[in-house]
């Protein structure tokens, strides 16, 4: 994974069990305070099917990337990804990632009090502790060095990431970092694809503010794109390392 996973470090804890999980393009990275390994799996795998068997029978819902038809009808999952692509204006996969963490850490929070569920950069978080977070931007001056502090009435809570510059996520534009926070996880993916699809310069930091701002269920959100950082919403931005 190299590169790709090199933020894994910047999820801070020293008192949570970590370990990994990894079906198919699923990769997760767990932190709790049990070792629920057997049980990850199997969440992480009844929400994958339920995915793919709603593509296997509606193939466009993989491939748009414009929002998709919402139907009573969809699994939970599916539901919610469709609902954040159509607030966000961006396909339904945009919002896999988050969803999966959220719908995964909830089902482990039935066997325990705390837990962190990162898939690809987008976090899944339900603690009863202050969390430090750091943002990793790829090669900004200002990765590494910069984090958000999450206290526990925030949570639960979703924090994901998009990046033009680094990663192999889909994004039409060169941000090196678009963090948005919302108690919906798959909003705040899609959310941060939509906002960094907007960023090519410095100057486009504005524009995208403007834009998460007008998005219902967004808490907060950050925007690094080179040695410029533009954040609105209710974050706590610390230093980081």
């Amino acid at each position: 994974m190299g590169e790709n996973h090199v933020y894994r470090k910047l999820i801070q804890s020293k008192d949570l069990i970590s370990f990994k999980v990894r079906i198919k393009e699923s990769d997760l990275f767990i932190l709790c305070d049990k070792k629920l390994v057997r049980e990850t799996e199997e969440a992480l795998l009844k929400y994958r099917q339920d995915i793919e068997r709603y593509i296997y029978f509606n193939p466009c819902f993989r491939e748009t990337l414009k929002s998709f038809t919402i139907e009573e009808n969809m699994p939970p999952i599916v539901k919610c990804m469709s609902e954040a692509s159509k607030k966000a204006g961006v396909g339904p996969m945009a919002a896999v990632a988050g969803a999966i963490a959220e719908f995964v850490g909830k089902d482990l929070l039935t066997c325990c009090k705390q837990v962190i569920v990162e898939n690809g950069g987008d976090i899944f978080m339900r603690i009863t502790r202050q969390r430090k977070v750091g943002i990793y931007a790829g090669d900004s001056p200002l990765s590494g060095r910069i984090a958000l502090q999450i206290e526990p009435d925030e949570t639960p809570l979703g924090i994901c990431t998009s990046a033009g510059s680094f990663g192999h996520s889909l994004s039409l534009g060169e941000a090196d970092a678009v963090v948005i926070l919302s108690s919906d996880t798959a909003l705040a993916d899609a959310t941060a694809t939509a906002v960094g699809n907007i960023i090519k310069e410095e100057k486009d930091i504005k524009r995208g503010l403007k834009f998460l701002r007008n998005i219902s269920g967004i808490k907060g959100g950050l925007i690094v794109r080179g040695e410029k950082l533009g954040a609105w919403g209710k974050l706590n931005i610390i230093r980081g390392h």
